[in-house]
């Protein structure tokens, strides 16, 4: 099968930013074998700073010297070219661009078609297109022309594009008792050069109001100015999501809001090169709750020992039916409690929740767990018991005459 030369021929280059030539430093003292030599070679190297050799800045701009990595997230773009290579004009020249990847085929824009093209002329393309799938992308490239004579011909060709991954990202979910919950997203860099998080921020879903807890009292980013990261490095992100009111208030609803949001990550490489990542929607497990739920609403950070202190608890009945419950308190070698052991507690309707307040006292300093608390349903003759529901920090409190003297 003989292959039809055509009148035009098309070249298509990928476009990426340089990089900086920088030197290798290699030196030695004087009184070593080589003497200067090495430092005056390094002195010499043309991609050298004067006076800041050994720093390894360049200040030289480096073409690629081989193809170059494109990752999910970022903009490919390309230079197509057609160029008449006959003496005679062709007209009517229109460049497709197709760009096939595993699950579509996407068109990608370009100029209009030329009237006609003089011999030695071109038609010049750029494209650009943000990458949002991973694996193997094909460019199809497609030129159609009419030749001197008036016959329509066209031709295809394909460059194979692999799409990498940038970027790893890890999530641990933490269900406090607050019903609030603690997402850690831990980002670590993939690719083969260091790379600044420009932002790393998490898109709530409806149901939560989210607080970044990567930055002070001052909204000054926690890790300083810049976030870099260099290959294989990662770095840890801290986020507080409330539920909203109306969740909050429907345990059924809020055990089984498990969307919390999508992370939203972008980042600069090589020269300023912008890309971005969003994440899928992050799932977390939702918490199961028994049908009588006690939770700490009140509590202070710091008791003095062998002192009285007050907090208050939350009581929910989250079963179908209405509950009678017994409150007993027991005492444990830290803590021993102030109060009534074994009071019948009001009537508690389906939905319906109560406040408790209670004191104890904190016989051992240091940090201790609020633990002893039962609650019996006097219809079940079941006990819920709660243990280290909150802790406390108990300090021992300084007498200032005694001091003084």
């Amino acid at each position: 099968m003989e292959i039809e030369e055509h009148l035009v021929a098309l070249k298509v280059m990928r476009l990426t930013r340089p990089t900086l030539a920088s030197p290798l430093p290699v030196t030695c003292d004087t009184k070593d074998l080589p003497a200067n030599l090495l430092n005056i070679s390094l002195q010499q190297d043309a991609t050298a700073v004067s006076g800041i050799e050994t720093i390894s800045i360049g200040q030289f701009l480096l073409l690629p010297q081989s193809p170059v990595n494109i990752y999910l997230g970022e903009t490919f773009s390309s230079y197509i070219c057609v160029h008449n290579e006959t003496n005679d004009v062709v007209r009517n020249v229109c460049v497709k661009v197709d760009l096939q990847t595993s699950s579509q085929r996407l068109p990608l824009p370009t100029n209009p078609p030329v009237p006609q093209l003089a011999a030695d002329d071109t038609v010049n393309n750029v494209i650009h297109h943000e990458v949002k799938e991973l694996g193997t992308h094909i460019l199809v490239c497609e030129v159609s022309y009419h030749s001197p004579n008036g016959a329509p011909l066209s031709f295809r060709k394909f460059f194979k594009i692999q799409v990498l991954k940038p970027l790893d990202v890890k999530t641990k979910f933490y269900n406090a008792e607050s019903d609030d919950v603690y997402l850690e997203a831990q980002v670590q860099n993939i690719t083969a050069g260091p790379i600044f998080l420009e932002k790393v921020a998490l898109e709530a879903s409806h149901l939560f109001n989210v607080t970044s807890l990567n930055a002070n009292d001052g909204e000054e980013s926690i890790f300083g100015q810049t976030t870099l990261l260099q290959p294989q490095s990662s770095c840890q992100f801290l986020y507080c999501l409330t539920p909203q009111p109306s969740l909050a208030a429907d345990l059924k609803l809020l055990s089984g809001a498990t969307n919390i949001g999508k992370l939203d990550i972008v980042w600069r490489s090589n020269l300023g090169e912008r890309g971005r990542l969003q994440t899928s929607q992050l799932q977390r497990m939702g918490p199961t709750y028994d049908d009588i739920r006690l939770s700490i609403t009140e509590l202070p950070n710091f008791v003095y020992l062998e002192k009285e202190f007050y907090f208050k608890c939350k009581l929910v009945n989250n079963c179908e039916r209405t509950v009678e419950l017994v409150l007993s308190l027991e005492n444990t070698p830290s803590l021993t409690w102030c109060g009534v052991s074994g009071r019948k507690l009001p009537s508690l309707t389906p939905g319906m929740n109560q406040e408790l307040c209670l004191c104890a006292v904190a016989l051992e300093p240091g940090l201790q767990s609020i633990s002893g608390i039962r609650l019996q349903d006097t219809f079940l003759k079941r006990t819920y018991k709660y243990d280290e529901l909150a802790q406390v920090f108990v300090i021992i409190k300084v007498d200032k005459s005694k001091t003084d003297d």
